[in-house]
């Protein structure tokens, strides 16, 4: 159930897992999607019964890291409202005195901010909200079942109060959409009213195969005037960068360095991280 990861890659986790299979939070442009991950019946959301019980047997194995919640899956989808899977996992990973980094597009998370308060306290924890952008009437177009943004942003400002890093999860940057200075820069001073700390970008959206024309088919269905140009800009590339990718990297570097905003991958890494235990890379 948990997989080795390269530090230096993302957030600097050494364990990955995911409790859950597809997701039902309905965002037009999730990469989880596409062919190569085989997941069938994306939006109806999967588990094993057994995975928290295969989840205290690995932890209990193991020396001391830092666990990535939720790559394919975000660990708050609505199956977790019922099942509470993610809690019970918590549960276990503050037993066992490990830390975690969450990524999610849900305020369902403020349901665990006692078990994140006890984590945070002996480990490193991060949290990072997926925002794609501040106007709830365009988020509820493109992420159509997550929580609006300003719910996420009020839940990082909660997280925030209480001492825990937390931040934004810049990606991806929708061509034509969502790549606009305007758009960037309220991200940026969103976040950093809110009490975040850091700031991940990616300006670009990757699309391949199945993915893609789910994709398109909903560009059909919310912003017809876009297909066309979609097909013409990009025709089957695999990652579609956006037109105005230097002037928004500019902007944005410049905006993050006068609040005080981390972006690069390290900062941020070295900015949540605890020396409370020494990871351990290499555990199989």
């Amino acid at each position: 159930m948990l997989f080795n990861t390269k530090s230096s890659e993302w957030f600097g986790t050494d364990y990955t897992m995911n409790i859950y299979r597809g997701c039902n939070l309905g965002c037009i442009y999730c990469d989880s999607r596409s062919d190569c991950y085989r997941i069938d019946n994306f939006d109806n959301v999967q588990t094993k019964a057994s995975c928290i019980s295969t989840l205290k047997r690995e932890l209990a194995q193991k020396k001391n890291g830092v666990i990535g919640f939720g790559s394919m899956s975000d660990p708050y989808n609505h199956a977790d409202t019922r099942l509470h899977l993610t809690r019970q996992a918590l549960t276990l990973i503050e037993q066992y005195r490990f830390g975690a980094v969450m990524c999610t597009k849900s305020h369902l998370i403020l349901r665990d901010i006692d078990l994140l308060k006890k984590i945070n306290d002996h480990s490193s924890l991060l949290i990072g909200f997926s925002i794609t952008t501040t106007d709830d009437k365009l988020c509820k177009k493109i992420e159509r079942h997550a929580s609006t943004a300003s719910q996420r942003l009020a839940a990082m400002e909660k997280l925030a109060q209480q001492g825990i890093y937390t931040g934004t999860v810049l990606m991806p940057v929708l061509p034509f959409i969502t790549d606009n200075i305007d758009n960037i820069t309220k991200i940026i001073h969103e976040t950093h009213s809110h009490g975040g700390q850091f700031i991940f970008p990616w300006f670009t959206l990757s699309l391949r195969d199945s993915q893609r024309e789910y994709y398109h088919l909903w560009l059909e269905k919310l912003f017809p005037e876009q297909r066309q140009i979609y097909s013409h800009t990009y025709q089957n590339h695999y990652l579609l960068y956006s037109p105005n990718y230097k002037i928004l990297q500019t902007v944005f570097i410049k905006e993050c360095n006068k609040l005080g905003i981390k972006y690069n991958m390290s900062d941020i890494i070295s900015g949540y991280k605890k020396n409370k235990y020494t990871p351990q890379l290499d555990l199989f």
